[in-house]
């Protein structure tokens, strides 16, 4: 190539970079506020990201244990009561003198509203000996606490307030209840401390059902009860252990403990029999006594020999009123009764915890032997009457 071709093309190389530095000197800059812009469209689809996995956060928080505590909850109240214990006294050192002082003792437990008008169940053990009763709501009202009635062998208290717009709770049905479902425990003993009183909630799951407890030294007895692990801590006692739906399926009674806290055996009143025996409370202020007119003992070997029975199960009716309802009925003297409604009875302590469930106007059917056949019979539950002694 000749020397003067390379002069032109390095010439025609230096022009052309002088036009394009001149042409990008010229070009108008990117605005300021485009460029705002594009950085505010930039944070805006970011807060929206945020937003909207925040969103999806929170509706994964919500579920069904978490609405079924807000079904129930407001209805969760404080029990406080104060009872009067009597103290003796020893007068003197050297006579048998003595003398009683009365002083007051502050108890703490929990309760539930069932019904609009104020009615509230708890424990009787709760309220036993109260002289003041102070209720305690989620809202931080409070009332004094009257008990309208209780049921001291069932361990079952019935209490009423005065107050508008009160919140209560559904009772379901124990008769359905499934070994594993969900069981969620509510209680609200310390609501006089706290200002805001919203009820404890602990979840667990329904370990067991119809547990049976022979009567204990205060003479309740606990039969069918649900068992579940879900914490029942001390002051919890007459709160409503609740399903998935937010019903009320029990009431929390007590737990097995060593230390005194919770180690995940807890033990709740079936709603059905809680239900029942509330019926009977709101309506006529207590349990009405059933009249049976007869009784029974246990079989021993002589009395297996003498009736030819394979074993000792069954109870022998050794006693019959007359014109007692079990007379009526068709009931004699020397039958054996093997099976009380759904409950098989071994000895008599099974024929006491059969009939605990049983009020006035309920069906019983007896499974009885006599002269070595097998038969039932039907009782209907009458009220105790003294003229009918």
């Amino acid at each position: 190539m000749r020397k003067k071709d390379l002069i032109w093309i390095f010439a025609i190389i230096i022009i052309a970079l002088l036009i394009y530095s001149r042409l990008v000197e010229n070009r108008d800059p990117i605005p300021t506020q485009l460029l705002e812009d594009e950085n505010t469209s930039i944070r805006q689809e970011d807060s929206s990201n945020i937003r909207e996995k925040e969103d999806i956060l929170n509706f994964t928080r919500q579920n069904a244990i978490t609405n079924s505590i807000k079904k129930v909850q407001p209805a969760v109240v404080s029990v406080n009561v104060i009872k009067t214990k009597i103290v003796r006294r020893r007068m003197s050192f050297f006579f048998n003198f003595y003398d009683e002082i009365p002083y007051n003792v502050k108890a703490i437990g929990s309760g539930v509203i069932f019904s609009n008008d104020g009615y509230i169940i708890t424990n009787q053990h709760v309220v036993e000996g109260a002289t003041e009763i102070k209720i305690i709501l989620t809202d931080n009202r409070q009332f004094e606490g009257k008990i309208v009635g209780s049921d001291k062998i069932h361990d079952i208290a019935i209490l009423k307030i005065d107050g508008k717009d009160l919140p209560f709770a559904k009772l379901g049905t124990s008769s359905d209840l499934i070994i594993g479902e969900w069981s969620i425990a509510l209680g609200n003993p310390y609501g006089y401390l706290m200002k805001d009183s919203k009820p404890s909630v602990s979840v667990g799951v329904v370990s067991a059902v119809n547990r049976d407890f022979a009567e204990n030294q205060n003479g309740k007895i606990y039969r069918r009860m649900i068992q579940t692990d879900a914490a029942i801590n001390q002051g919890n006692s007459g709160g409503p252990l609740v399903n998935i739906r937010g019903e009320v399926i029990g009431i929390n009674t007590f737990i097995f403990s060593e230390s005194g806290g919770s180690i995940g055996i807890g033990f709740a009143i079936p709603i059905d029999r809680v239900k029942k025996q509330t019926k009977e409370i709101v309506e006529y202020g207590e349990i009405r006594k059933i009249w049976f007119g007869f009784k029974v003992q246990d079989i021993n070997p002589m009395l297996a020999s003498y009736f030819n029975l394979d074993n000792m199960n069954g109870v022998l009716v050794n006693n019959l009123e007359k014109g007692s309802p079990a007379q009526k009925a068709g009931l004699q003297k020397l039958d054996i009764i093997t099976k009380i409604n759904s409950s098989k009875i071994k000895d008599t302590t099974d024929a006491e915890m059969a009939i605990t469930d049983i009020t006035i106007g309920d069906r019983i059917i007896l499974e009885i032997i006599r002269d070595g056949r097998r038969r039932s019979i039907e009782i209907i539950a009458s009220e105790y009457k003294r003229e009918s002694k």
